[in-house]
């Protein structure tokens, strides 16, 4: 019995060395694949260095390739201006719209007709203003939307829906055209009323002319102020 004790304290003693060498290897190893990596980052370097030329045609490719992708972002945006162009809503269509996409709708028609500034302003505090642009000429424009789920047989817009328009469109929007679109009817009290404060009512009729993409809405409303600034398109 006192013979084997020995041993077995001898086996025990060993194993840390084990452990410790284990260690030691690993790092050896890490060491090893450094050495290596670095001596082929260095290999590829002097290599380049005796190649300039290499050097010259991968930023002559890299340069390409970011023009060939600089171009075809620029396709993508001239195509998309084409499609905007080319928008075109039938009034049923319109009709079926909730009011506030009905606003974007009309946003979206004046973009198409050269208005690069078209935005949607309408919500709550808009101060009678739900789409507001300026067109080619260099006029304001500031358009109530009126959106009947209707149409035609809907409630008619009257007078009283214009006198917020009226109160704030040249006040505070700053409007050279104030116009108040619905896709339904609008009473004859409010044609006269409009007539008299130079206000500009876009109906169902001519709603549907003008969505249809005819011409632009300047061109199929009467007595439009004059261009603020020279236009292409005059």
């Amino acid at each position: 019995m006192s013979r084997r004790r020995p041993a077995r304290r001898t086996s025990r003693s060993r194993r840390p060395r084990r452990r410790k060498d284990s260690g030691l290897e690993q790092l050896a190893f890490i060491g090893l694949l450094a050495v290596v990596a670095l001596s082929l980052v260095m290999g590829v370097l002097r290599w380049l260095a005796a190649h300039p030329w290499i050097v010259v045609l991968t930023l002559l490719a890299a340069a390409a390739a970011a023009a060939a992708w600089w171009w075809r972002r620029s396709e993508a945006a001239r195509w998309e201006q084409i499609k905007a162009q080319g928008l075109r809503y039938a009034v049923d269509q319109l009709d079926r719209l909730h009011h506030r996409q009905f606003e974007f709708a009309v946003r979206d028609l004046m973009h198409r007709d050269g208005c690069q500034d078209a935005q949607q302003v309408g919500g709550r505090g808009d101060n009678g203003a739900d789409v507001k642009a300026t067109d080619p000429y260099g006029r304001r424009w500031v358009i109530q939307c009126k959106h009947r789920k209707d149409g035609w047989s809907g409630k008619p817009v009257g007078t009283p829906d214009l006198h917020v328009l009226n109160g704030t469109g040249r006040q505070v929007h700053g409007g050279d055209v104030l116009v108040m679109l619905t896709n339904g009817r609008i009473t004859s009290n409010a044609v006269d009323f409009a007539k008299d404060q130079r206000l500009h009512l876009v109906d169902r009729k001519l709603l549907a002319e003008w969505a249809a993409g005819s011409r632009p809405l300047w061109e199929l409303l009467r007595q439009i102020p004059p261009p603020r600034k020279p236009s292409s398109l005059s």
